[in-house]
């Protein structure tokens, strides 16, 4: 989760509060908050509850999610999905079925994105790991590959040849 930035969500709900042309005393009335409490979310002395922001998100007619984001409750990734679920649920031009046959679709490419993502991740970080190369340049398997260590100095099992032994 996030890191919450109080005084960062009050800037903004100030913001939003005079975008609306509302005052404080206002806005407190309805969102069903008292007017010293909204004060003081807006100077970054409280932390308001998910509820509260929810209640005041509604009266100000902004969505819920970004002051989640704005307070750290809820991260970026999570609002954007949330807020596409929403576009989908709230069409009115698709049917019921369509819309949870298109969610269905919509979790598959996530999952399926997912997977390729953290494969891709672990790809990398085999790659950058680099091999132990003991004294006489023959590189030793670590247990932690589950594979047990070689003993130091052991020589590969690859054939050497003269450096001046021309190709085949």
């Amino acid at each position: 989760m996030a890191s919450l930035n109080v005084g960062n969500l009050g800037e903004y709900l100030r913001e939003q509060r005079r975008t609306a042309q509302l005052s404080l005393r206002q806005l407190a009335d309805a969102a069903g908050v008292s007017n010293p409490y909204l004060s003081q979310i807006e100077r970054g002395l409280r932390k308001p509850s998910a509820e509260v922001l929810q209640q005041v998100a509604k009266a100000l007619r902004i969505s819920a999610e970004t002051l989640y984001v704005r307070a750290g409750i809820l991260d970026e990734k999570e609002r954007e999905e949330l807020e596409t679920r929403a576009v989908i649920l709230a069409d009115p031009s698709i049917n019921e079925r369509q819309k949870q046959v298109l969610l269905q679709i919509y979790d598959s490419f996530r999952k399926e994105n997912a997977a390729e993502a953290a494969a891709a991740a672990a790809q990398v970080v085999q790659a950058a790991r680099p091999a132990e190369a003991d004294h006489d340049g023959a590189t030793e398997a670590t247990e932690a590959d589950g594979v047990a260590e070689a003993p130091a100095g052991a020589r590969t099992a690859v054939a050497e040849r003269p450096a001046d032994a021309p190709d085949a």
